[in-house]
């Protein structure tokens, strides 16, 4: 079984699959929420599907831990946006 890892200066700190940058997130909403099948996610990110699976694991089993970081990616998502909708002012 794979083992999912999480290290300040990879991925933000999210969890990921060890000796990949492929997180946990990306992991899930790829098969549930892109309708993708899991062998599908592990041939397009060169995983072994017991990889796929033990990330779809992680996910279920530390729910409080993928809601903090979807929202904090969904954080940074609409801090970004709001940023580029409204540049600074250039410098005179």
């Amino acid at each position: 079984m794979a083992d999912i890892v999480r290290t300040d200066d990879v991925l933000g700190g999210d969890p990921r699959i060890e000796g990949t940058r492929v997180g946990v997130l990306h992991v899930y909403e790829l098969v549930v929420g892109g309708d993708h099948s899991a062998a599908d996610v592990a041939d397009q990110l060169d995983l072994s599907l017991g990889e796929v699976y033990s990330a779809l694991a992680y996910y279920h089993e530390h729910p409080e831990e993928m809601r903090a970081v979807r929202k904090a990616h969904e954080d940074a998502e609409r801090a970004l946006a709001e940023k580029s909708l409204s540049p600074p002012e250039p410098a005179k």
